[in-house]
Parts: structure tokens; C-alpha cells; sequence
């Protein structure tokens, strides 16, 4: 009995990432929503799909027309998650530069914190990003004396393909994890 009792105290230690999405169920796949340059004018288009294999993927058409050139996909965060100090997200991706973000309140517009992370053509990859990597934006403008983000604030999660990244994309998610 003692042995058992260790063994999970030690499992518990050893593994302090904290699954926040894995698509195998309603309950951890999150309510994903679409936010498209439309809301500028732009017609680009995405969207977000929770796959019969337990992933989820964020494809669609980012068009220059308008003056758009982005497209998003985010969702609330369901719990508080205090004392992390990054995340890790595994994806297969298509070649393009993708940005993580979180926002810190539950507004549908303002500040967010974002980090980059360009993807691998079509191989499966994990990216581990301190959240002291997260810089503060607002509407692709790096802003200053903001605080860092820290996980305890996080309430919106979201995934965004811009900067001039023109054309058809295509972004497989495995997991979403903090660590």
C-alpha cells in the first residue's frame, strides 16, 4: 500500500503539465470560435473542427482583399491555472508562422499576449514557450510597459495566422498542455 501511495505522489510530482485542450471529448475540446479580418472589412475565412481522431484542426484562406490578412480561432478557459510557467502545444502544421495567444480577460477585443512559432510541413512537432516569451499586442503592435503574463490571468486562448501569410492554410492540433 505504501508503495502504491509513492508511486502516485512521485507520478504527480514527476508530471506537473496540466492538459487545458485535447479534443477526445466535448469536455476538453473547448467552444472554439472563428474571428476573421471580416470584422475589418477583409475577406479571409477559417475554421475550426474537432476531428473524429481526437485532434482538431484551424484551416481556411487568408486573402490580402480590403486590407484583411488574418484569421483566428480562440475560445474561453474554463479553469484558473496559477503557478505555470509556459505552454506546450503539439501540431502539424503546413510551413506557416503561427501565433499563440492568450488574453487576460473576456472582452472580444483589446490587448493579448502572443508568441510565434513556425511550423514544420506536415510532421508533428511540440513547441514549449515560456510564458515570459508572450509578448503584450494589440492589433499586431507590440505594446510596452504592459505586465507579464502570467498563467493565474489567462481566460481566452486563441490561435492567429497574419503577417502577410497569404493563401490556403492548414493547422492540425494534437494537445494543448502548461507546464
Amino acid at each position: 500500500m505504501i508503495s502504491i501511495v509513492f508511486l502516485t505522489v512521485m507520478s504527480l510530482i514527476m508530471n506537473s503539465d496540466k492538459v487545458i485542450f485535447n479534443f477526445d471529448s466535448p469536455e476538453t475540446s473547448g467552444d472554439w470560435t472563428t474571428v476573421n479580418d471580416v470584422v475589418m472589412g477583409g475577406v479571409s475565412e477559417s475554421r475550426f473542427e474537432i476531428n473524429s481522431d481526437s485532434t482538431a484542426t484551424f484551416s481556411g484562406t487568408v486573402l490580402p482583399d480590403n486590407n484583411g490578412g488574418f484569421a483566428s480561432a480562440r475560445t474561453y478557459l474554463e479553469s484558473e491555472f496559477d503557478g505555470f510557467e509556459g505552454t506546450i502545444i503539439r501540431v502539424k502544421g503546413d510551413g506557416n508562422i503561427y501565433n499563440l495567444r492568450f488574453r487576460t480577460d473576456n472582452n472580444f477585443d483589446g490587448m493579448s499576449y502572443q508568441a510565434k512559432f513556425k511550423t514544420d510541413a506536415r510532421e508533428w512537432k511540440e513547441y514549449k514557450i515560456p510564458l515570459s516569451d508572450f509578448k503584450p499586442t494589440f492589433r499586431g503592435r507590440t505594446l510596452s510597459n504592459k505586465p507579464k503574463l502570467e498563467s493565474k490571468n489567462m481566460k481566452q486562448i486563441g490561435i492567429l495566422i497574419a503577417d502577410k501569410q497569404f493563401g490556403r492554410f492548414e493547422l492540425n492540433i494534437d494537445w494543448i498542455k502548461l507546464y
